[in-house]
């Protein structure tokens, strides 16, 4: 086999080993290498593809399908989907930038020095990812990202093992607080409120986030995968140690913010405004919640995020290179954005949704729909591996069809998710900020993440087969 080489634009942090041969673990790297690498696209090419894909299926299978009507469709589609793209990339920026706040910084430092040996170190590293996965998914990648940063300068472990059980706690984010598909029916008007659009009522989260079928199988992969991780460990010669020194001297590189020495300068450091600023929106927030009777929706919890942020970076000019540095990573997801909205368009106005959604139904029972559903929606994720962009491509004829067969609602849109959140395991859309961050390449990591895509599939699936309601 052939000795593996790193190439990245900058040192990496990484010490290279020398493979004598290739085990299963290899083996499995390889197919994810070939599939993710050398025969997917980049996902804005998905969505210019699956846009076109999505016009053709309108003009056949759509009774009263045109081209102009498709076309112009689509352009209201993409506009229709602006403020929901502005909430995902806040809600991202927000949380990236919380999670760097030195308060938290030194948090995750202490919390690092609790792992000793390389199988504490993993399952660590999964327990803390899922936990702040749960809470926002932004903070959940940049602190599982920063976690591993933390253990990696003080225990010797194989990097793509403990960068892999990072990204693994990725797996219930969707199914989290900050899972845009959940918020979204949460949310009253919202262009992605699809349930609310067919029903007339939205869906609070103590029916989706807050439910037996819910938080069953994420409790169940809180104990799991952390046990099962701690047996993959790479055999010694295909082991890849991190370089502390370089995470170290990494680590170390701040943003050069300007003295204080001009008027202008004073006020950029002046605390006194990011206080001032949190207690205004928090008290905001407070009324909002006093009006809504406590209900969480997208608005909320980015609120949260954002005032959290500024008072852990304390100063003005602080929480502004925070996000500066933050906001380089969202530049994916605006592009997308509006390409899902127009394939949304597509879908919902010619009638498409209609269509698909009689499929649906004859194939399903109120039981089974939220299963098929879910294996659907592992598909679709391949494809769309936005959250938003997902349920606008998915949402639309599956929450009919769940009407018409009086199947749950919650289950059903919950159903999206998981699939999301599993499939997400092998798609690599969401894997790049995780993997900037701890400074490693996808093909190292990928052979791991197929064990977690394995387990949760089953673990998922399961649940919604049993715990589901069998009808609303």
């Amino acid at each position: 086999m052939k000795t593996e080489t790193m190439h990245q634009s900058v040192t990496p942090s990484i010490q290279e080993p020398t493979f004598t041969k290739q085990t299963l673990l290899g083996r499995c790297t390889a197919v994810s290498v070939y599939l993710f690498e050398n025969l997917m696209p980049d996902p804005f090419v998905f969505a210019v593809l699956l846009t076109f894909v999505g016009a053709a299926l309108a003009w056949w299978l759509a009774p009263n399908a045109t081209p102009v009507s498709i076309v112009g469709a689509w352009y209201a589609g993409i506009f229709a989907l602006f403020t929901f793209a502005f909430q995902m990339v806040i809600m991202l920026v927000a949380g990236y930038a919380l999670a760097t706040a030195p308060p938290v910084h030194r948090l995750l430092a202490r919390i690092a020095s609790l792992a000793t040996t390389p199988a504490s170190a993993i399952s660590l590293t999964i327990v803390v990812g899922m936990l702040a996965s749960w809470l926002n998914w932004g903070l959940g990648l940049v602190t599982a990202a920063l976690i591993a940063r933390e253990i990696a300068k003080r225990v010797k472990v194989d990097f793509g093992w403990l960068v892999a059980a990072a990204y693994s706690g990725f797996v219930i984010s969707t199914e989290g607080l900050s899972g845009s598909i959940a918020l979204s029916q949460a949310t009253h008007g919202s262009a992605l409120n699809i349930v609310e659009k067919v029903t007339g009522h939205g869906l609070p989260l103590s029916q989706t986030v807050f439910t037996t079928f819910n938080l069953v199988p994420i409790a169940v992969l809180l104990i799991v995968l952390p046990i099962v991780f701690r047996y993959l460990a790479p055999t010694p010669e295909a082991t890849l140690y991190a370089d502390p020194e370089r995470l170290r001297a990494e680590d170390q590189q701040k943003p050069i913010l300007e003295a204080p020495d001009t008027f202008g300068a004073r006020l950029d450091h002046a605390w006194i405004l990011n206080v001032l600023l949190a207690l205004f929106g928090f008290f905001a927030l407070a009324m909002e919640f006093k009006r809504t009777h406590g209900a969480v929706d997208l608005n909320s919890v980015i609120i949260v995020l954002l005032m959290l942020g500024l008072l852990l970076h304390w100063r003005p000019a602080a929480y502004v290179a925070a996000v500066k540095h933050a906001a380089r990573i969202s530049g994916p997801l605006v592009l997308q954005y509006p390409l899902y909205g127009g394939l949304m368009g597509i879908i919902t106005t010619t009638g498409l949704a209609a269509v698909l959604s009689k499929i649906f139904i004859r194939y399903s029972t109120a039981h089974t729909l939220p299963f098929f559903t879910y294996l659907t929606s592992l598909v679709i994720t391949l494809f769309v591996p936005s959250g938003g962009g997902h349920w606008a491509v998915q949402g639309p004829f599956a929450i009919p069809a769940a009407q018409n067969l009086h199947a749950s609602l919650a289950g059903t849109t919950m159903a999206v998710a998981m699939g999301e959140s599993v499939a997400n395991m092998l798609q690599p859309f969401f894997a790049l900020p995780i993997l900037a961050i701890a400074g490693i390449r996808m093909r190292r990591m990928m052979g791991f993440m197929v064990v977690t895509f394995l387990i949760s599939l089953v673990v998922f699936g399961a649940s919604l087969l049993l715990l589901v309601p069998a009808a609303q």
